[in-house]
């Protein structure tokens, strides 16, 4: 960056090969010996979406989400997509230290996520939100077979058994119970109902809330198929969705691309590299490709 243009191609090989420890001890080392804060020269001699991915980066995972779901909500209309992605694939852990550095960050414009969450949605959506953000699921592994068939049952009879549905139902069950315990439920589902739950869920609610618990289910069943469906709904058709595009790419890069690639080709057959490359150019499409990793 010094001097007349910029080095995309360095920027590129250092950012991407690099993990966001190595990352941040090299902020810290350029601020000594630049006395410029790297994060402040990116913005300015970057642009576009190749700036937002660099500029994402630079910053641990708890604070990017912190970040993520602030711009969703706070910007131009909620990005409920961000909410939904973000809180249904993370872990009690990760919510929790995502929680504490968006009150930090953000301590002089609003008092809590949680806040922010309430003030920007209402309903149903909300208190599924809300759940998530408790970070109380059950983590244990334990698998109570005549509790997953009464689950099972009383998701079934809460839905497709009744006229209307009562979601506070499903919220108890799949924000609470372990995963090992309803993946066990999901087995169990079909008994009653004839069909698949995802099924049941398109089939008695919609919009957001539809989205939110169908993530939350998807994300159980096998979170690197989630993203991967997420990443080629991002990419299909004309046009491209690149906050989603990003924010998957940014956020998975260290913790499970391989998988997400793997599961890609598998459900659709052709590669993630082969997707990205075709729906992205320039820098931008350089530094997602690197992430991406090979074409396999």
């Amino acid at each position: 960056m010094k001097g007349t243009g910029t080095n995309e191609a360095t920027i590129i090989e250092i950012l991407a090969h690099r993990t966001i420890a190595q990352r941040l001890k090299i902020k810290e080392a350029f601020k000594q010996s630049v006395g410029k804060e790297l994060v402040d020269c990116l913005k300015s001699e970057l642009t576009g979406n190749f700036e937002k991915v660099a500029v994402g980066l630079m910053m641990p995972a708890p604070v990017y989400d912190a970040y993520e779901l602030r711009n969703a909500i706070k910007g131009a209309g909620t990005e409920e997509a961000c909410l939904i992605d973000i809180l249904a694939s993370r872990s009690n852990a990760e919510v929790k230290e995502i929680v504490s550095p968006y009150y930090t960050i953000f301590i002089h414009f609003s008092c809590s996520l949680e806040d922010d969450v309430c003030g920007d949605t209402s309903g149903m959506f909300q208190r599924v939100l809300v759940s998530l953000l408790t970070a109380g699921r059950d983590e244990s592994t334990k698998v109570d077979e005549a509790q997953a068939v009464q689950d099972a049952k009383d998701i079934y009879e809460a839905g497709e058994a009744r006229w209307g549905t009562d979601e506070v139902k499903f919220l108890t069950v799949l924000c609470v119970r372990n995963r090992n315990h309803l993946l066990r439920v999901f087995q169990e589902y079909p008994k009653s109902s004839g069909r698949d739950i995802e099924d049941s869920i398109k089939r008695e609610m919609s919009g957001c809330l539809e989205d939110a618990f169908l993530a939350i289910v998807k994300c159980l069943k096998n979170k690197p198929a989630f993203f991967a469906e997420r990443l080629y709904k991002s990419m299909k058709g004309l046009g491209t969705t690149d906050s989603v595009l990003i924010r998957i790419m940014v956020a998975r890069a260290e913790i499970d691309m391989l998988d997400i690639k793997a599961e890609f080709l598998k459900i659709y057959g052709k590669t993630l590299h082969s997707f990205i490359k075709g729906d992205t150019s320039g820098d931008y499409r350089k530094i997602l490709l690197e992430l991406c990793g090979g074409e396999k």
